[in-house]
């Protein structure tokens, strides 16, 4: 019989009981429960004393929370620290005994008095992280390309554009890839920061989970002058009907600096020999992917979902981080059940900058944290929000207002899980 609520002990973990907690998050997430020794050693990487923590019924783990610290980029180019909420679970015998509440008001208040501006987690299920203030701040889109239908010529031999395509091994993806992703997220609104392991674990380097590895194959784009622009991660099956191949790549991941090198970087996967089909892998809800091609039907959306979802911690400097499409001022009055970002602030915005501040104005907007975590990278409406009940105009026109500042003319996304 399991113990009362009161009786679970939630803290950080140790190092000895890192084992224990790797054996608890696979059955959360319904891996083998027994961790190999080369993945739980591998996994020690991820290990940082206070940033992992356990619920623990009679020294036994049965739930897990792990964060780490990460930049994300605002409209406009900066970064701001955020606390990466990942390896959620509560074992199934052990649900409803508030066990994630405790972890993750743990985990938040540290963040805060640390300095994150936010918080960011990709989310499992959609209706868990509302009620501790996380929205869905940025969107999703899977498409399958339908390679003979895109009117590419299937013999193209490379970009016109004096660029060029070579395949690389992940070595080589080791030494180029980080500099190419610094350039790329900052200019993408909602893109998220790479460690070193996250370079090391997608190309095999490291493995953190078990089962055979399968080297992806690697390709890289070159401009003319000779500069990375872009970087593809594909793996290819092998399948034939009648004689007939009907092969299918599926894109990893992949990174372009420029319009030019994604361009490239399709058009190549879909001229390679017998590929037939091409997934796309995670891309953003606005990705001019289908425009790439000349038949933009060849491409037909599998997914579209919610994913980056994001937690305001400290609304002055998120506020202030990003930049603004027009100029105007609001007085937003937050709401926030777990008492770490509530208040009335008075918005000052142009594009030439932005400041915030504490007033006792009177509201022209009230929301939840949560709502405001939509704002925040430019992707959601006040006027939708308005219209669902989710945020309350106390000054009429004040919703058109929010929108002219902060929608943005291209969609956030964030092209990593974690």
């Amino acid at each position: 019989m399991s113990s009362p609520a009161a009786d679970i002990d939630v803290r950080a973990i140790t190092e000895a009981e890192f084992s224990d907690w790797n054996r608890a998050l696979n059955t959360g997430f319904l891996r083998e429960p027994v961790v190999a020794q080369e993945q739980l050693e591998a996994r020690r990487n991820q290990f940082v004393p206070g940033r992992l923590l356990g619920a623990f019924d009679a020294g036994r783990c049965v739930a897990t929370f792990r964060s780490f610290a990460q930049e994300i980029t605002a409209v406009g180019g900066a970064t701001v620290p955020a606390d990466a909420v990942s390896n959620v679970t509560v074992t199934a015998t052990h649900r409803r005994r508030g066990l994630l509440t405790r972890m993750m008001n743990q985990d938040l208040a540290a963040a805060k008095e640390r300095g994150d501006v936010v918080a960011t987690l990709i989310a499992a299920e959609y209706p868990i992280y509302g009620r501790y203030g996380f929205g869905a701040a940025t969107w999703m889109a899977e498409w399958t390309i339908d390679v003979p239908r895109t009117g590419l010529d299937p013999r193209w031999s490379g970009p016109d554009d004096g660029g060029r395509i070579d395949l690389v091994d992940g070595e080589e993806v080791r030494k180029i890839g980080p500099e190419l992703h610094e350039r790329a997220r900052r200019a993408q609104p909602g893109a998220v920061s790479r460690d070193e392991l996250w370079w090391r674990s997608s190309t095999g380097a490291v493995r953190l989970f078990s089962g055979e590895w399968t080297e992806p194959f690697y390709a890289v784009y070159r401009s003319a002058a000779g500069e990375v622009e872009g970087l593809v991660a594909y793996k290819a099956d092998d399948r034939w009907d009648g004689k007939q191949p009907q092969h299918t790549a599926e894109v990893k991941w992949l990174l372009g600096a420029t319009p030019a090198a994604e361009r490239a970087l399709w058009h190549y996967l879909c001229s390679i020999d017998w590929i037939t089909k091409v997934e796309s892998g995670w891309r953003a809800p606005d990705d001019l992917l289908p425009f790439y091609l000349p038949d933009p039907r060849a491409a037909s959306i599998r997914t579209h979902g919610d994913w980056l979802w994001v937690r305001i911690l400290d609304v002055v400097r998120a506020l202030q981080a990003r930049t603004y499409e027009g100029t105007g001022t609001l007085v937003l009055e937050v709401t926030d059940r777990q008492g770490l970002a509530g208040g009335r602030y008075l918005l000052e915005a142009s594009p030439e900058g932005a400041s915030c501040a504490p007033t006792t104005r009177s509201a022209e907007l009230t929301l939840d944290v949560d709502a405001l975590a939509t704002l925040w990278l430019g992707d959601e409406s006040a006027g939708r929000l308005a219209a669902l009940g989710r945020l309350k105009e106390e000054r009429k026109g004040a919703a058109r207002v929010a929108d002219a500042l902060m929608h943005t003319s291209r969609r956030p996304w964030c092209p990593d899980i974690f």
